[in-house]
């Protein structure tokens, strides 16, 4: 691989800067300083660094991370801290976080540079499972059950797709219920608007599976780490090659 290519791949910058960079002396590999942007590299045996700070090469990461609330699913946002600021000792600088959970959202989200994978997990065409926990305000009933497993009409062109809840608990004294939801797709506040459908509100949101993938109840908010090698090979288990 071209070393230009290598480090304009890793964001450290365009083509044309890493090109600069490299005729000014700012790039060795093994040791030996180079001037030649089209210098060939082999990513998994040469020492490269830049700037005289070591580039480790990993072409993909794959991280779960426990998103607490507060923070949104952007790699950069105006408003609100990001999740990717939550990340600290990662390899890769073009991370993101697969998918969106809204800013007072908890729970599972998988942060990588897979685009493939990525594609693959949001696809509703797919019917990758996005199980979440949550609670409502209102006392959900078997007719709710129904209504979501049909679809719901949250004032969109066509309905949700099928959708499963299951009611976990009920608590009249305080007309307040449990529940655990199944989705196909993520659209806008998806969850939210489809408990308003039936007249219901959202008032605690916790995703805890995406496909195979499981929130490891073992990381705080905020907490993350590696997927495992069994982990990330179940995720594409399923994958067009």
């Amino acid at each position: 691989m071209r070393i230009d290519k290598l480090l304009a791949g890793l964001n450290f910058g365009t083509r044309t800067e890493i090109k600069k960079d490299i005729r000014a002396g700012l790039v060795k590999v093994n040791g030996i300083l180079i001037r030649q942007p089209d210098y060939q590299v082999t990513p998994a045996k040469d020492t490269v660094s830049y700037r005289d700070i070591p580039i480790i090469y990993t072409e993909y990461e794959y991280y779960l991370l426990n998103k607490p609330a507060g923070y949104v699913s952007a790699t950069r946002d105006n408003v609100y801290p990001t999740v990717m600021e939550l990340l600290t000792d990662t390899v890769r600088p073009d991370l993101f976080p697969v998918g969106r959970l809204d800013v007072d959202t908890e729970g599972l989200l998988l942060i990588t540079n897979d685009g493939q994978l990525s594609h693959f997990l949001l696809s509703p065409k797919r019917h990758v499972d996005k199980v979440y926990f949550a609670r409502i305000a209102g006392l959900v009933t078997p007719e709710d059950t129904a209504t979501f497993l049909e679809g719901v009409d949250i004032g969109e062109a066509a309905p949700t797709l099928p959708a499963k809840l299951e009611i976990l608990s009920i608590d009249a004294d305080s007309a307040t219920s449990e529940i655990r939801i199944t989705l196909h797709e993520g659209k806008f506040h998806q969850i939210k608007r489809m408990f308003q459908a039936v007249g219901k509100e959202v008032t605690y949101l916790k995703r805890i599976a995406m496909g195979s993938l499981v929130l490891d109840e073992s990381l705080p908010p905020g907490g993350y780490r590696h997927l495992t090698a069994e982990e990330t090979a179940a995720l594409k288990e399923h994958m067009p090659l």
